[in-house]
C-alpha cells in the first residue's frame, strides 16, 4: 500500500505530517510518496491552501493538521 502526502517546501505542517506518517510506518507496512505541489499546476490549484494532504488509495484522508489516530484507523481499514 502507498500513502501519498502532498507538500511544499518550507512548510512546518508538512514536516510534522511526514514525521507522523513515518512514525505510523513502524507499525504498518506502506510506502510513503511525497509530492511537492509546486511541481505540478494541477496539484497547486487543487491543494494549495490545504497542505499537507494525506491520500490513501485515491481518497483524501486528512489535510492541514494531521491526526495520527485518524490516519491509523484508515490504515487498518484499508489493510483488512
Amino acid at each position: 500500500m502507498e500513502i501519498i502526502i502532498y507538500t511544499r517546501k518550507q512548510c512546518p505542517l508538512c514536516e510534522d505530517a511526514i514525521a507522523i506518517i513515518q512514525m505510523l510506518q513502524k507499525d504498518h507496512s506502506f510506502k510513503i510518496i511525497e509530492k511537492d505541489i509546486e511541481t505540478n499546476d494541477e496539484w497547486t490549484e487543487k491543494y494549495g491552501i490545504m497542505i499537507p494532504v494525506v491520500e490513501i488509495k485515491g481518497e483524501v484522508i486528512q489535510y492541514g493538521i494531521i491526526d495520527p489516530v485518524a490516519i491509523e484507523e484508515r490504515l487498518r481499514k484499508h489493510m483488512n
